[in-house]
């Protein structure tokens, strides 16, 4: 159910695989996970956010998956 209500926000485009692990049980997964990603990219750290989003594009790009 959730799912479908994201993919309405995203006007009928398909969930990527991130959305839809985030959507699927939030209470046992999706928030823990959502958490621990805020902080990874954003928390403190001798890099900047914008080197944190660089490394991650990279990296989904190497594993050739959508970012």
């Amino acid at each position: 159910m959730r799912l479908k209500s994201v993919e309405q926000i995203l006007k009928g485009q398909p969930a990527s695989d991130l959305v839809r692990i985030l959507a699927y049980q939030p209470e046992y997964f999706g928030e823990h996970f959502a958490t621990c990603l805020q902080e990874a990219l954003r928390g403190e750290s001798e890099w900047s956010v914008g080197e944190r989003e660089l490394f991650a594009s990279f990296t989904s790009s190497r594993l050739q998956c959508r970012y």
